[in-house]
């Protein structure tokens, strides 16, 4: 996918998150990643350390390798988006109390990335 249809779904699941209240708090976690994850694809391509070709899913799923090369110019971007991807099994798909914290904070983590993401040449 290329950068521009990245940032355009980003944008999209953005759209819809602004409408959730924190009683959503897993659907906003949900959403937080997955637009998180269209801005680090939309940097990781413009920075041309990735092809349209090659988008990531989760930081966790990527080789060692892969990941170091795109933390060479992402590092903080990678980092914030694998917090909100640590959030999924606790408070998504499992039971921790908490849950309306962990949505703010992956909300906060999203904005944090989308800045970066839209500062990229």
């Amino acid at each position: 996918m290329n950068p521009a249809l990245h940032r355009a779904r980003a944008l999209r699941i953005e759209a819809s998150l602004a409408k959730l209240t924190a009683a959503d708090w897993e659907i906003r976690i949900e959403a937080a990643m997955l637009a998180g994850t269209h801005w680090a694809n939309y940097a990781l391509h413009r920075h041309g350390v990735s092809p349209d070709a090659e988008d990531i899913v989760h930081t966790s799923m990527l080789v060692v390798n892969t990941l170091r090369k795109y933390a060479i110019v992402e590092a903080d971007l990678l980092r914030d988006l694998g917090e909100i991807e640590e959030l999924r099994p606790l408070y998504v798909r499992g039971d921790v109390p908490g849950g309306v914290k962990a949505a703010d904070r992956a909300v906060d983590l999203l904005l944090a990335i989308r800045a970066r993401a839209e500062r990229t040449p």
